[in-house]
């Protein structure tokens, strides 16, 4: 079981390292393509390590079996996204995704009716957290039934904010989860840790501007 811990946490790791690089790097490049496989590659065997740590130290790890299985199915549609797939794959892991929100619901409000406010460990607010972003990503699923393609910038947004959640789960597993423990007290406590994830979800928010916002007003004044 050690062994399985030291490999999520090391994955994981990995992972955000790729993510970084993908991030960061020139957009459609073979810098970023590259890195993106990297990151999908290693997020997919942390996300569902510790799924399997979930299930087997339930009294104590519970949510990371959520946690991965959210983490699995955004990088999938990320993915997904990516390479404009559509059909059954995409309906697939929509289903998983909605039966995985559904539990996360479910545990939230097991754990906001308890004494104390938590379930297994975890807070009322960490379940509804989980929840949602698999609800964001439900959201997004349940359009697709009514478009009969999407447009670039949307595909692009959606391989975007999917792939950027899962390098901030990735993220939050290596510097404020289990990978923690690896860092001194006085880093723990200083609350440095967190910058990672805060740091991810602003460059995303910028990334979405910059495709939804500008990359529009740029089709239409080539159009104009």
């Amino acid at each position: 079981m050690q062994i399985l811990t030291v490999a999520h946490v090391a994955t994981g790791a990995f992972a955000v390292a790729a993510g970084a690089l993908a991030l960061s790097a020139r957009k459609g490049g073979g810098v970023h393509i590259g890195a993106g496989r990297g990151f999908a590659g290693l997020m997919a065997v942390s996300s569902g390590l510790g799924a399997w740590l979930g299930l087997v130290n339930a009294e104590t790890l519970y949510i990371t079996f959520h946690a991965g299985v959210l983490a699995c199915c955004l990088i999938a549609s990320g993915w997904l996204a990516a390479r404009a797939a559509q059909g059954p794959a995409v309906a697939v892991v929509g289903v998983v995704n909605l039966a995985n929100l559904a539990a996360l619901i479910v545990l939230g409000s097991i754990a906001n009716s308890t004494v104390d406010g938590s379930y297994l460990g975890f807070a009322a607010e960490n379940y509804f957290f989980l929840a949602g972003m698999a609800g964001l990503a439900a959201a997004g699923d349940a359009t697709l039934p009514f478009r009969r393609t999407l447009s670039e910038r949307h595909r692009i947004a959606r391989h975007l904010w999917r792939m950027c959640f899962g390098f901030f789960i990735a993220a939050g597993s290596a510097f404020t989860g289990p990978g923690a423990q690896a860092f001194p007290e006085a880093l723990r406590q200083s609350g440095l840790l967190s910058l990672p994830e805060l740091l991810i979800i602003a460059a995303m928010l910028f990334w979405l501007v910059r495709v939804l916002v500008f990359r529009r007003r740029a089709v239409g004044d080539s159009r104009g």
